[in-house]
């Protein structure tokens, strides 16, 4: 017979409940209000949560990482083969074959004694010459030809039947841009026309394909590069309007622009130029001269806009008396200006050219107030100094000597270019280039002596004053169906470079010789002397 043990009771000592149910075992029985049996019981589970483990759970992080493998690859290389050779520069002596002599000496001495005294006196005789003075060696092999580098052009323009009426070489040498417009008679002024510009450092040039074309809404005349920003170029439209561009902006290259004001000129602009603020010697403004009589200093002014500064106007009744003019008609006073140049020596000089064929000698310093009724936001006055004797018909170009504060030349529709000293009013010598037009003329910015003339035969002429006073050193054919050269420029930078355009729309770059690059021996004082010969 299986027993079962019976389970262990609590007792609980001092209680006379718990001694009757110790006595009463088992067999005491449950009532109302009598408590049952103690029993094992299994209740609920009670926990609480920690707040440690959770503030560690937030904090904590999970991260995991894996370097990444590591390429490697073998390589070998071995040294090139070397070989060793000799050469012997003289024949060997034969062996057994005693060497000769060479020289008689006693022989030798006396004939040393014999011409001794000739030679000292003809020692003597070179030491006092001069006939080496200022002599310097050439150690470049010299170059005899005039050749063509490169012929430019822009087919949309060439087939409109646009001429190059400018061209200009940027700050660094290396950039040549042209105008497109017109000047033979016709209104062009709503033909719309281009600025073209090529680098000739650029590998693999294309001469038809422009590196840089800014579009215009009017033929433009003239235009200018900057003097120290290479992309900066400004020009003047058939319009009246003065515009800077930046060449290095093919989107959207317009700067700054005069705008159609009462302060533009009312006729085409022929000539632009970059001037240094007299305070500000690295700022610069830009001058413009027109048929309107009007010369006009404009600067930028805020975005998109030139404003004018400065400006001067040129009247018959100013003009000084030694000038011959025929009596002007009723109403027509304003003195048409078609180019400018301005003194390498002094800033504030400068030479205009007239449609009436008369260089004037001008100053920007001048105080005068000019006599005209032309509207203005600034005062306009009067700059005229000095009348030089005229050609026979409109100057076209003038150009200041750099080696000289008192020269310059001047090129006309008379086929003439003059020499002209800045102290008489007559020329120093006039020189008949061409049976045609002269469109432009410009000094050697490194020859004194030397300057190129654009004809309208089709001829670039280089004339050297140190070789010839009557004729030219040299014509380059230019067109060969004899269009008009209209205008060249040398390159300051790159010397030995000179571009010239013309009427079918063509700029060619010349490589000139090294006889119109190099100066020669005393050229600076045979300037001198021609300068001197003012008249008295």
């Amino acid at each position: 017979m299986a027993t079962r043990a019976q389970p262990r009771r609590l007792c609980l000592a001092g209680s006379g409940r718990a001694e009757a149910l110790a006595t009463g075992g088992a067999a005491s029985a449950e009532g109302p209000g009598r408590p049952g049996p103690l029993r094992d019981e299994t209740l609920g589970v009670a926990s609480v949560p920690s707040q440690w483990r959770g503030v560690q759970g937030v904090r904590g992080e999970t991260k995991s990482c894996q370097t990444v493998s590591i390429a490697t690859a073998e390589a070998s290389a071995q040294t090139r083969k070397h070989a060793d050779a000799q050469v012997q520069t003289e024949p060997p002596v034969p062996v057994g074959m005693p060497p000769g002599s060479r020289h008689d000496s006693p022989g030798l001495a006396a004939f040393l004694r014999r011409v001794e005294a000739m030679v000292i006196r003809e020692l003597n005789k070179n030491w006092q010459s001069h006939a080496f003075d200022g002599f310097e060696v050439n150690w470049t092999e010299p170059q005899q030809t005039v050749t063509c580098l490169h012929t430019l052009g822009y087919p949309p323009a060439q087939g409109q039947g646009l001429h190059v009426t400018s061209v200009s070489w940027n700050s660094t040498g290396s950039v040549v841009a042209c105008a497109y417009g017109r000047l033979d008679d016709g209104d062009w002024s709503t033909l719309k026309s281009f600025v073209c510009a090529w680098n000739l450092d650029r590998r693999g040039l294309n001469p038809r394909q422009p590196s840089a074309v800014v579009e215009v809404p009017s033929a433009v005349m003239c235009l200018a590069f900057h003097p120290t920003q290479p992309s900066h170029i400004a020009g003047g439209l058939y319009s009246g309007e003065v515009l800077v561009w930046d060449v290095s902006r093919p989107e959207d290259p317009l700067l700054w622009r005069t705008g159609l004001t009462d302060d533009t000129h009312t006729d085409p602009v022929y000539q632009v130029v970059w001037l240094p603020e007299p305070r500000y010697s690295y700022r610069f403004r830009v001058l413009s001269v027109a048929t309107d009589g009007k010369v006009l200093l404009w600067q930028a002014a805020g975005p998109g806009q030139l404003q004018l500064t400065e400006g001067f106007a040129l009247v018959v009744q100013q003009l000084p008396r030694n000038t011959k003019l025929k009596k002007p008609h009723r109403g027509e006073t304003e003195v048409g200006t078609t180019a400018v140049a301005f003194s390498s020596f002094d800033p504030s000089l400068f030479v205009l050219g007239t449609e009436g064929g008369f260089p004037l000698k001008c100053s920007l310093a001048a105080e005068e107030a000019a006599l005209t009724r032309m509207p203005s936001s600034v005062s306009l006055r009067a700059p005229a100094q000095f009348t030089f004797s005229p050609h026979g018909g409109p100057v076209y170009s003038v150009s200041c000597s750099p080696f000289h504060r008192n020269l310059f030349l001047s090129a006309g529709t008379d086929g003439h270019v003059h020499l002209y000293s800045m102290l008489q009013a007559q020329p120093l010598t006039s020189l008949q280039l061409s049976h045609k037009y002269l469109f432009a003329v410009r000094w050697s910015p490194v020859r004194p002596l030397v300057f190129a003339a654009a004809s309208g035969e089709g001829d670039v002429q280089l004339f050297d004053l140190q070789k010839s006073s009557q004729k030219p050193t040299i014509s380059i054919k230019q067109t060969q169906d004899e269009s008009p050269v209209y205008c060249l420029e040398f390159n300051c930078q790159q010397t030995q470079l000179l571009a010239a355009g013309d009427a079918k729309g063509t700029v060619k770059v010349w490589q000139l010789s090294t006889e119109f690059t190099e100066q020669g021996p005393s050229e600076t004082e045979d300037l001198e002397q021609l300068a001197a010969e003012v008249a008295t």
